[in-house]
């Protein structure tokens, strides 16, 4: 791939990135990762690479070797930092320095033994202890070591307690019984029970659970500043307030799972192909992720393309986990190996982030599809519209129509015409409402609609494929009507707008129903687009009606200009305003001396004020 070509490849990936937090990979030529970062908002940082020149020179390099990006979307910050963590000390990238080394964010542990200790570690030990964290903000674990080495006596000896032990009277007191940092269980001052109470107390903390907790914590300090002892009460509360903001755990890394693999599958809109997301968890961390696309040959079910992913990843990356997270059964059998569907709890939060992670993909390929296919965009969007509201054929051309007048004052509508997803503005037409007295949107859509499909059958003209009204139930069945005396099929459905006048609902059937959209899908972008542009054409046509009326009602005031004149004047001048103000020589090229005189002693008469 040329230079020219790389960037090009290039920033089409930036200007799909998605404004979310995660980690992005910069791959050389070779396809190896020479860079793992983290980002809060994974467009703009990256876009930072590509949009400046840069003052270091290893920067520079850097963005010069750059031919592939990847990325992870995660739910927060923090777990990017842990998740970037994790890739720099898999992968090694050349150009990272920070977190290259074997260090890892430290943990809480609480060891598995018969008066457990509480520590903090950055070895994780698989022999039956508890891990929580790891703690990317060291500061908060420390808070939490220090909040339960107030709130429980724990011992921190290292002697090897066992009732025997106890019983035989082997050891001392020391001087953190003295200080009351510990109860002493060494010489059986405190029950086995009363400490493993304490012990559930504190796992319910570090996984999160701290409402006990923090009433605990808030008496205390309202307690203390009664007391007036408002240092000791700042104290509290600032362990307070790092325990209520506290959070036990990352679903990026999570010491309870171990070797797992995770996938998730989303289809394309079209149904041709499949997205399917790819993660792979060792010793707690997703130290793997991959998203990639199915092209669909013979029609195959979602189990069937998943199915194959599954094959297709765990042989590329020689998995040998014995436990793959899916969304569903995939309908497959594989030696030793057991398939979870999750509904809730840490397997569950790593599916979701599959599910995020294959979903923005699909997003991106849909966009960059969309640039080089403008027209491929179009029409998956018709085939959107054509399946959500069970039409016979495609809505090529769709046809919209908006009433306006103020209370039944210049009564005027609005037909705009979208062909293939896209405004055809000669096909768009006004029109006069000529047969309705008074303020009657029902019958001013009627004699609109009859008048145009009266027309185009009898010139032949093509009629649309789906015909929207500006309006709620009442324009649909009042255009319904007309449809039925014309003889005509063509399905209708209504936008309703809120009391904000923005597009909220999309109404089809008979009777009409509310069609269930999001507001920021595609299709209902294109639907707010199709009203918005008939409301303002509307509009726009009432508006130079009554404007024309004004000013017309001004010139026939002026006796001696007639039709022909007026019709000249505006057409030159525009506005009564610019008459008023035209020379002599400006107003007799257009009309003549005689009449020209006639409009300045008007004009001259009318500023002079009257005599009292």
């Amino acid at each position: 791939m040329d230079e020219l070509k790389t960037n090009d490849y290039l920033r089409g990936i930036v200007q799909n990135l998605p404004d979310s937090p995660g980690i992005y990979q910069y791959l050389n030529d070779e396809g190896t990762i020479i860079y793992v970062g983290k980002a809060k908002n994974l467009k703009r940082r990256v876009s930072s690479y590509f949009n400046r020149e840069h003052e270091a020179g290893k920067t520079r390099i850097l963005v010069s070797k750059i031919r592939d990006i990847r990325y992870i979307v995660v739910k927060t910050e923090e777990d990017a930092l842990l998740l970037e963590n994790n890739l720099i000390k898999k992968y090694k990238p050349r150009y990272n320095v920070l977190l290259k080394d074997d260090k890892t964010y430290p943990s809480i542990c609480i060891q598995n033994e018969w008066f457990p200790r509480v520590f903090r570690t950055r070895k994780i030990i698989r022999n039956g202890s508890s891990y929580y964290g790891p703690y990317s903000h060291v500061p908060t674990m420390y808070a939490l070591l220090d909040l339960i080495k107030h709130l429980f006596p724990l011992r921190t000896c290292h002697h090897n307690l066992t009732p025997e032990s106890i019983r035989a009277g082997k050891y001392h007191v020391c001087l953190e019984y003295h200080i009351k940092n510990c109860a002493a269980p060494c010489v059986g001052k405190q029950s086995h029970d009363e400490y493993m109470q304490n012990i559930a107390q504190i796992k319910e903390i570090l996984k999160g659970n701290t409402r006990e907790i923090e009433q605990k914590l808030y008496q205390e300090m309202q307690k203390l500043a009664e007391e007036l002892k408002f240092e000791e009460a700042q104290a509290v509360k600032e362990k307070y307030l790092l325990l209520e903001n506290y959070r036990a755990k990352s679903e990026v890394v999570s010491h309870v799972l171990h070797n797992i693999d995770v996938f998730s599958i989303e289809e394309d809109t079209d149904g041709q192909s499949a997205f399917i997301n790819y993660l792979h968890i060792t010793n707690g961390a997703i130290n793997q992720a991959f998203t990639f696309e199915y092209k669909k040959r013979l029609n195959e079910s979602k189990e069937e393309l998943l199915g194959l992913g599954i094959v297709e990843m765990r042989e590329r990356y020689k998995s040998l986990s014995r436990e793959i997270i899916v969304p569903f059964d995939p309908g497959i059998e594989l030696k030793n190996v057991v398939f979870t569907v999750p509904q809730r709890g840490d397997k569950k939060t790593l599916l979701d982030l599959s599910v995020l992670n294959v979903k923005q993909y699909k997003a991106d390929r849909l966009k960059q599809a969309d640039k080089l296919n403008p027209e491929q965009r179009a029409t998956r969007l018709l085939k959107e519209i054509q399946d959500t509201l069970h039409l016979d054929r495609l809505p090529i051309r769709i046809e919209c129509f908006d009433n306006s007048n103020i209370q039944g004052a210049d009564p005027v509508a609005g037909c705009v015409v979208f062909i293939k997803g896209k405004p055809s503005k000669k096909d768009y037409r006004k029109y006069n409402i000529k047969t309705v007295e008074g303020p009657d949107d029902y019958a001013s859509m009627q004699e609109v609609v009859r008048r145009k499909y009266t027309r185009a059958m009898e010139e032949d003209t093509p009629l649309p494929d789906l015909l929207i009204t500006d309006g709620g139930k009442g324009q649909m069945s009042a255009v319904q009507e007309v449809l039925d005396e014309l003889g005509l099929d063509i399905p209708v459905a209504g936008l309703a707008k809120d009391n904000r006048h923005r597009t909220s609902e999309l109404l089809f059937g008979n009777p009409p129903q509310v069609i269930g959209m999001k507001q920021t899908s595609p299709l209902f972008l294109l639907l707010t687009r199709i009203q918005n542009e008939v409301h303002r054409y509307a509009i726009t046509f009432h508006r130079e009606k009554r404007s024309k009326r004004q000013i017309s009602s001004e010139l026939d005031e002026i006796k001696g200009i007639g039709p022909k004149a007026k019709e000249a004047l505006l057409k030159e001048f525009k506005s009564v305003k610019r008459i008023r103000e035209a020379s002599a020589e400006a107003l007799e090229a257009v009309i003549g001396r005689a009449k020209a005189q006639i409009i300045q002693e008007y004009f001259a008469q009318a500023k002079t004020p009257e005599k009292g």
